[in-house]
């Protein structure tokens, strides 16, 4: 008897430390990515905007791309910078937003501290983060509008059209 609970135990311990080897992380299909950022690129068009939109996971990798017609070639950078900024630097803050983030860093007290530029990082607007479950698993970059307000909303209408699906 003895032996079966001290071989229980053991088991038990070591499935808890496999189980603390493993990270389990979310991110959006191919299929709703790509139709987010055609959802965004539409959006901005009936504005009569030419955008790029670009989604990114946690890690920075673009998940899909999207130029629009007419886009700018400079777009497909900056709507990166902007997912990359908002799915990087919002996450530990729960800032949902390139907005924000800038927002904040307005705010904060002046530094005797050289600020250091981070590669891919901008504080313009037009990104918002993707969210499930309250935790931010991607960003979602527009740019091209004229004026970042305009490039978050084509953002914002095109994630209010998906959102239902992201499960």
């Amino acid at each position: 008897m003895k032996k079966c609970i001290v071989g229980l135990a053991v088991l038990a311990g070591a499935s808890a430390v496999q189980a603390q080897g493993l990270v389990t992380t979310q991110k959006l299909s191919a299929a709703l990515a790509n139709e987010l950022v055609g959802e965004s690129v539409a959006q901005c068009s009936k504005s009569g905007y030419k955008v790029t939109a670009i989604v990114v996971d946690l890690d920075g990798v673009r998940q899909a791309v999207l130029r629009g017609d007419g886009a700018p070639i400079h777009t497909l950078d900056n709507a990166y910078y902007k997912a990359y900024t908002v799915a990087s630097l919002g996450l530990s803050r729960k800032e949902e937003s390139t907005k924000q983030i800038a927002d904040r860093m307005a705010k904060a007290s002046p530094s005797t501290v050289p600020q250091t530029p981070l590669p891919n990082v901008t504080y313009a607007q037009g990104a918002i983060a993707i969210m499930s479950g309250g935790n931010t698993i991607g960003g979602l970059g527009v740019s091209g509008a004229p004026g970042g307000h305009l490039d978050e909303e084509c953002a914002r209408a095109a994630m209010a059209k998906i959102k239902d699906r992201m499960k």
